[in-house]
């Protein structure tokens, strides 16, 4: 699945558009590397979010297609959410 899809359909990112943008921003690490919006997410991967001072980090448990809204969070397990330090440049 791709990784802006995977953002989108566990609602980690309310949109895809705002997933590609985030992804294409360099603020979205999958396994530790900056990743574009259509690298391939697979189960177990861990994926990296910077939502403006906050930094989230998930294991994906699962891919689906379409989920629901109160299934979405079974997609991806809380690894660690972490404030980001003042610097600008994160990664």
């Amino acid at each position: 699945m791709r990784l802006d899809k995977f953002l989108k359909v566990s609602r980690l990112i309310k949109r895809r558009t705002v997933a590609k943008d985030v992804s294409e921003q360099g603020r979205v690490l999958l396994n530790g590397r900056e990743a574009k919006p259509s690298a391939t997410v697979k189960v177990g991967d861990e994926i990296t979010v910077q939502f403006g001072q906050k930094l989230v980090t998930v294991r994906v448990e699962r891919l689906a297609e379409t989920t629901r809204k109160d299934e979405a969070a079974t997609m991806y397990t809380l690894i660690k959410e972490e404030a980001v330090p003042r610097s600008n440049d994160l990664f």
